[in-house]
């Protein structure tokens, strides 16, 4: 099997193997196969020089891409990816029906129809703006904006 046929395999495995993991690491290394996928298509170069390629551009794309895309996914440091129902943590909503004391009312968030609850047992009235500070199951618990 050609050199940069192996290249080119493994740098197609790398971006499927970065689809189930995070940090755009195996991205990185995907950008230096790729890249000595192209120059094993130089005929006359080796495979040495196909390695060096490899790691200068893996080396490059850690320093230069992965943290664009880190940024771009506002994935930096201390931070993570809220997904489900953590991601409305901190999302405004409006109130659609009157949350009282111990009883629960409707909010709506990003089209979508919600349980809430207010979380320091307050009356809140249909069309206040709330945010909410914590999920309990399907209940949204909230707080009237300042």
């Amino acid at each position: 099997m050609e050199d940069w046929l192996i290249w080119f395999l493994l740098a197609i495995g790398l971006f499927v193997g970065e689809m189930f993991t995070a940090g755009f690491w195996l991205a990185c290394l995907a950008v230096g196969a790729a890249v000595a996928g192209v120059v094993g298509l130089i005929p006359g170069l080796g495979f040495v020089t196909e390695g060096i390629a490899f790691a200068a551009a893996s080396i490059v794309s850690m320093a230069g891409l992965r943290p664009r895309l880190m940024h771009y996914f506002q994935l930096g440091p201390g931070s993570e990816l809220r997904t489900g129902v953590d991601a409305l943590l901190g999302k405004t909503g409006i109130v659609t029906e009157r949350i009282g004391p111990g009883l629960t009312g409707r909010v709506k968030v990003e089209g979508e129809d919600w349980r809430g609850a207010s979380s320091d047992a307050a009356v809140i009235e249909p069309g206040t703006q709330v945010t909410i500070i914590q999920v309990d199951g399907t209940t949204l618990m909230v707080e009237k904006e300042l």
